[in-house]
């Protein structure tokens, strides 16, 4: 094998798959799977209640973003497949993290707030929404740092 097929097949770690509370609402969990590529994210994201298997999530919508290059503080998306009552924060989402981590992003998401403490108001939102970015930042800086990607 060239040292150019080893290099990219370690250009990609393993899926990482993290599962955690909503802030408000400790009953139902944000269950995350994170593939971080040498040159792209991919994320999916959905939430059950705790040892709710019986009822199933609906597919969501899936937003491809890339950053910027001529304007580094914004990143251009498309959706690829739009869920309305989930297209807007899966766009906010993919955009950000294709600005933070100067990569393309695809990112599925089928959250639900409805079972949030208030039922889904635009600060508890906003609190998945921050706890999702610190956890998949995190994520990413630690693999780039063991893997030198």
């Amino acid at each position: 094998m060239t040292n150019e097929g080893a290099l990219a097949m370690q250009s990609s770690s393993p899926p990482i798959e993290i599962s955690f509370p909503l802030p408000k609402a400790p009953d139902t969990r944000i269950h995350l799977r994170l593939t971080i590529q040498a040159t792209s994210l991919l994320l999916f994201l959905t939430t059950a209640m705790n040892g709710d298997t019986s009822t199933t999530a609906s597919l969501g919508s899936f937003v491809y973003a890339i950053p910027d290059r001529f304007n580094p503080s914004q990143a251009l998306s498309t959706p690829l497949y739009t869920y309305e009552s989930s297209v807007e924060f899966t766009t906010r989402l993919a955009k950000l993290l294709a600005r933070k981590t100067k990569k393309p992003v695809y990112v599925g998401n089928s959250i639900s707030f409805a079972s949030a403490g208030m039922g889904g108001t635009v600060k508890e939102e906003m609190e998945g929404f921050k706890k999702v970015v610190d956890i998949v930042m995190e994520e990413v800086r630690r693999v780039e740092g063991q893997n030198g990607i």
